[in-house]
């Protein structure tokens, strides 16, 4: 396979990040993140996202549903029940639900919040090597923690004010040891964020404070492009990143301290990120480990971005066209996988794109599951789970095919496309024209897409073509390829004459190919309330006819 170096070199740096922090965590060590004074807290970060009442109620009646699983421990603790997944974990003990606790505000919610938190606190205080002491689940608990204190410490007792402070303490002294060993990408970012919450709301020299600054900007130096967009490729990263700076920022402000190098414009590089990601119905497109859309939070962010203006049309660091025309709105990936250090929730959806128009989705990728499913996981993150061209039922890039590499490694994308040509097409036509590498190495063949929005905005145009490679000249000269549209579960699907006849909540769309139209069914993963089936349209044709397949999406009066 030609991926196994690759895979190899992976396995052996997280083998030698995690020996690293197991040293770091270990007996000789563990004797510094216990005990310690308390402190006091000395200011409480806001929050801007918010909860759902009817969650908390839930919660305070025993029903815990993280990560698309429900468990009832009884009369168990919840932090000493077996977890169904690491997923699970991550969400149980990262306390992001205390927002659900902080929205309910009655006694009896911010009584259970109190009581949880400190049932953590005696079951999984000195237990390091649990995995709710995985740097990223650290940081976001002391993130929540910190973020709602005001809630948790209100008319609380002498007794959980000290243990939660002295916790605090203790977390605090662990995240800045294993910080270095957290995971490339997001996970050291948040790890970064928590420790400059925590150097400004608890006790610390001055010079923590800039060492914390120092690192969270070089840490967004290396992961935020120019154009916003995140090194992971998730459009939904930039999201739960501003979630976390933008409060930080106000802390800052709050406390007469210089802002972090690069903190202020990398949020107003991300908020126009936000914008150009967002469909016409408000939600992001699904692209590279994104799933269901928080709208309310996108539109809190979205309050805070002076820029106003029209997004871009092409993000090129991140490697994304947007073509918006009238009430219309394209998104299209024709970017290079990220690098593999980062890629554990990438999708090998290159040259897919997503339609919208008013605020209705009309084709779309299928988003990633809300629960840990494996097998669900990787098919959702597989080619034919995009609006994009498949050859020969394979991805254009491709994962580890091992359950203990998956769950070693969490499954990064390994050889894929290494090249992405794109350009713009030019005026009075909206599109891109663009052509990856992908399957050049099984086959010696480029795909080649063209893609055009009509300046009303109520004709996209397309055509799919494959290319010989003129340095790789394997494979035979039959191949099937197959374009395919994966509707929205709220369109229906109608068969006309030549065509298929597309309806949403009063818009028609006519889809014609030049080639024999196959309806299919297909999962639509990114639903808040969980996988749901729709269909898809399928064009196979043949990858060795170089005159490829045109299609047409046309929306009828």
């Amino acid at each position: 396979m030609a991926g196994q170096p690759l895979l190899a070199v992976l396995t052996l740096r997280e083998v030698w990040r995690r020996a690293r922090r197991r040293l770091r965590t270990g007996p000789l060590h563990r004797w510094r993140f216990a005990g310690g004074r308390a402190g006091k807290l000395l200011v409480v970060p806001p929050s801007l996202r918010h909860g759902d009442p009817m969650i908390a109620e839930a919660i305070y009646a025993g029903r815990f549903f993280f990560a698309g699983q429900l468990l009832e421990p009884g009369r168990t603790s919840i932090f000493q029940a077996p977890l169904p997944s690491e997923a699970y974990a991550a969400e149980l003990h990262g306390f992001d639900w205390l927002r659900h606790h902080a929205e309910a505000g009655d006694a009896l919610a911010v009584q259970n919040a109190r009581t949880l938190v400190d049932d953590w606190i005696r079951q999984k205080g000195g237990t390091l090597a649990d995995p709710a002491f995985e740097p990223a689940v650290a940081a976001r608990r002391m993130i929540a923690w910190l973020s709602h204190a005001d809630m948790l410490l209100a008319d609380a007792d002498a007794g959980f004010h000290k243990r939660f402070l002295r916790s605090l303490s203790s977390q605090a002294r662990y995240l800045r040891s294993v910080a270095q060993e957290a995971p490339e990408g997001t996970p050291r970012l948040q790890v970064r964020t928590a420790l400059a919450f925590v150097s400004l709301c608890l006790p610390a020299a001055s010079g923590r404070i800039k060492i914390a600054a120092r690192h969270l900007a070089e840490e967004l130096d290396r992961q935020v492009f120019p154009d916003g967009g995140h090194i992971s490729r998730d459009p939904g990263a930039p999201v739960a990143i501003l979630a976390d700076l933008i409060p930080l920022r106000q802390t800052y402000l709050r406390q007469g301290q210089a802002l972090p190098r690069g903190l202020y414009s990398a949020i107003d590089r991300m908020l126009p990120a936000v914008r150009f990601f967002r469909h016409s119905d408000g939600s992001l497109a699904l692209f590279n480990g994104s799933g269901a859309s928080d709208i309310h939070l996108m539109t809190v962010l979205l309050r805070y971005d002076e820029t106003l203006g029209e997004p871009i049309t092409h993000a090129r660091q991140s490697g994304y066209h947007r073509l918006a025309a009238g009430s219309s709105v394209i998104v299209a990936d024709t970017g290079c996988p990220p690098p593999a250090l980062v890629s554990r929730n990438a999708h090998a959806g290159t040259l897919g794109f997503e339609l919208s128009c008013e605020a209705n989705r009309i084709v779309v990728n299928c988003g990633r599951p809300l629960t840990a499913d494996a097998e669900w996981r990787r098919l959702s993150r597989s080619t034919a789970a995009h609006s994009t061209v498949t050859l020969d039922d394979r991805s254009s890039s491709h994962f580890a095919r091992s359950e203990s590499l998956d769950r070693f490694l969490g499954t990064p994308l390994v050889p894929g496309p290494t090249e992405v040509l794109s350009s713009e097409l030019g005026d009075p036509v909206r599109g891109f024209e663009a052509t990856h590498n992908g399957y050049e190495r099984q086959s010696g063949l480029l795909h080649r897409r063209q893609v055009s929005l009509a300046e009303d905005g109520w004709t996209v145009d397309g055509h799919d073509s494959f290319q010989r490679s003129a340095t790789v000249r394997t494979g035979s000269d039959a191949g099937k390829a197959t374009a395919r549209f994966h509707l929205h579960p709220s369109v229906s699907v109608e068969v006309i004459g030549d065509g298929v006849r597309l309806a949403v909540r009063g818009q028609r769309w006519l889809f014609r190919a030049d080639a024999r139209v196959e309806i299919e069914d297909s999962i639509f993963f990114a639903d808040a309330g969980g996988a749901r089936r729709t269909l898809q349209l399928a064009v196979p044709f043949d990858a060795y006819d170089p005159a490829g397949i045109a299609w047409c999406f046309e929306r009828e009066a």
